[in-house]
């Protein structure tokens, strides 16, 4: 068969092909997807589930003028590959290339940014607003998958769309499923559905039944017309959709693309809010992750054949977090785990499995877990709150209001802490010893290693305050994980390395790096220190004053925001102390950072060994 893909250079170009010319291009953009994130890595399962619903979209309405927003952007590899990137595709996620998520700067048929799940229906609102104001017919479309439905966000979203009446359409994809299964009474309620092509067949069967009647047969077809839609909409999720306000069309099926096609060319003339509840396949069309979703839901480089990754060397970070908590709840039966929608991206698939009830998984919705985690603290117990960095963002308010305020030992086990590569701007997680550091109460940790990270956290269920331990995304040194743990009191630092021209201040990742700089900077006839700070809140005073009058000379590293980071809170303890030193920060400057492999974007930024010396030789020749 003759590939149509090729001809394929815009939105446009789809339009007046037949169901089965398009059911052809979808096919084809499923083998790219699949040969690209092979090699690549990338998010699979839930953009192959929505390759339909992109190519029915993009042939029913007129983009870029029509803004579609799409919830989270794990969705959107058809849409790109759709809307002119195809020869740009295998370069997804590569320092240079083509995003993994929607991204206006790359593309006019991007219309929002959209790394973190539930903003589509919010900013969807907000465009369709404005679009009202200015007298614009151009439509928007929010696509958002049920897993983003357990955020609040995406209510608030709804509860004001229905209000305010605008023209906005709401694509729900339901595939049961966001990274992990989804949890909660909200999934168990949408579960309610019945299939479109059941309600088809039954829409058929009793016009034809009225039709036959007669005399009267035509007119009752409109009476029994908005019975069966009240019938439909009773025994699905319809009546929580129509009750918020939206006109609610479905279920259909999202792999039919005539069922789709329809659905679409009827809504597009509706000028209400519309919420269409389509049901997907994750993973459709590759056997493997229709069998595994979760795993090939965010995956590395895998063999297309098999299936199977290549196996990492030693130890990772989320896998001794995910042991030793374990550990801590076998030795304090007051510990409890909690996560938002991703077990087996925080390690806590095998807590899970061992201690079933004291496990919680509360789905997206970060807030949520926050606050939740202050009330099982203030009745005694001790919530190990397991979050990506990036993600505890969205908890902010509650950090301060719910846990901080009170004091509740509440332990934040921040995963994918610093630079995690090809996610990029929208996951790094650079932003949470800046947040954190002014909120009163909070102690912030970061270990060089895993050894060390297994110490912080079976040490902190001691601390009895708020405390955040931030770890990197990757593997870590082996280490004997049956040994006895170290206890490590508050705010203690350690020297690692005497020297006494210059001080390096290293935290967490950037430790080992510092040694291996300093070895480089000895081996010119520089004499180095280095000391590991671990705590960024409260900081070692002894052990770094002490330090800063040895030599006069400090240099801070660290793989976090420099505003408000690690480096800024050190320049304040001198400061407070009347300390005079040459003092330069090393980190992440005052920008977003595009995505790349951790080695490449730490290079480019002066995280290594090469960028370490240089910052030091520049404070060196600063006399």
């Amino acid at each position: 068969m003759e590939k149509k893909l090729k001809n394929i250079k815009e939105p446009k170009d789809l339009k007046g092909l037949s169901t089965d010319e398009l059911a052809s291009i979808a096919t084809e953009v499923r083998e790219l997807i699949i040969d690209t994130v092979s090699a690549t890595g990338g998010h699979l399962a839930s953009s192959l589930g929505a390759v339909d619903i992109t190519i029915a979209l993009n042939s029913v309405f007129n983009p870029p003028d029509d803004k579609f927003i799409w919830d989270v952007g794990h969705q959107a590899y058809a849409h790109k590959i759709i809307t002119g990137r195809r020869d740009e595709f295998p370069t997804l996620r590569q320092k240079g290339g083509i995003s993994g998520f929607p991204k206006p700067s790359e593309s006019p048929f991007d219309a929002f940014i959209s790394g973190h799940s539930a903003t589509s229906i919010s900013a969807g609102l907000g465009m369709a607003t404005a679009f009202d104001m200015q007298g614009s017919v151009a439509k928007v479309v929010a696509i958002i998958g049920d897993g983003s439905m357990t955020a609040g966000l995406a209510f608030e979203g709804l509860n004001q769309a229905g209000h305010l009446k605008k023209d906005l359409i709401v694509i729900l994809n339901d595939n049961e499923m966001s990274i992990a299964k989804n949890v909660g009474a909200l999934s168990n309620f949408l579960s309610k559905k019945i299939t479109g092509r059941f309600a088809m067949r039954v829409k058929k069967e009793v016009e034809g039944y009225i039709e036959a009647i007669p005399k009267i047969g035509k007119g009752l077809v409109s009476l029994a017309k908005r019975a069966e839609d009240s019938l439909i909409t009773l025994l699905t999720p319809g009546m929580l959709f129509e009750g918020l306000g939206f006109h609610y069309v479905g279920p259909i099926d999202g792999h039919n693309l005539d069922e789709l096609i329809n659905t679409f060319e009827y809504v597009k003339d509706l000028k209400e809010p519309v919420l269409i509840h389509v049901i997907t396949k994750k993973g459709k069309g590759f056997a493997l992750a229709e069998e595994k979703p979760s795993k090939f839901h965010g995956i590395g480089p895998f063999d297309k054949i098999t299936g199977e990754v290549p196996a990492s060397k030693g130890l990772n970070y989320t896998g001794v977090f995910g042991s030793a908590i374990i550990e801590a709840a076998k030795n304090e039966d007051r510990v409890v785990a909690i996560t938002a929608a991703m077990p087996d991206g925080t390690g806590l698939s095998n807590f899970a499995e061992v201690f079933p009830d004291r496990f919680f998984d509360v789905g997206i919705a970060e807030q949520h877990a926050v606050t939740f985690a202050a009330g099982l603290a203030k009745e005694g117990f001790i919530p190990v709150t397991a979050l990506y960095s990036t993600f505890l963002q969205r908890g902010f308010d509650s950090v301060i209001h719910d846990v901080c305020l009170q004091g509740l030992p509440v332990i934040f086990a921040l995963d994918r802490a610093g630079i995690v590569g090809a996610d990029g701007p929208t996951h790094h997680g650079i932003f949470d010893i800046s947040f954190l550091r002014p909120i009163p109460g909070i102690v912030i940790c970061a270990p060089r290693s895993g050894a060390e990270l297994r110490n912080l956290l079976l040490s902190s269920l001691k601390y009895n305050c708020p405390v955040a331990i931030r770890y990197p995304r990757g593997g870590c040194e082996d280490f004997d994980q049956k040994s006895k743990p170290n206890e490590i009191k508050v705010g203690k630092g350690e020297e690692l390395l005497e020297g006494t021209d210059l001080t390096i201040l290293a935290l967490g990742t950037m430790v080992e790096v510092s040694l291996k700089a300093a070895k480089i900077l000895e081996k010119s006839g520089v004499s180095v220190g280095v000391i590991d700070a671990r705590f960024v809140k409260p900081l070692d005073k002894t052990l770094l004053l002490g330090s800063a009058k040895k030599t006069g000379k400090i240099l801070t590293v660290e793989e976090g925001s420099l505003q408000g980071g690690f480096g800024s809170a050190v320049m304040e303890l001198f400061e407070e102390e009347g300390v005079k030193v040459d003092l330069k920060r090393l980190g992440i400057p005052d920008k977003f950072i595009e995505h790349g492999t951790q080695a490449e974007l730490r290079s480019e930024l002066g995280l290594d060994p090469p960028g370490i010396v240089k910052a030091a030789e520049l404070l060196l020749d600063n006399n």
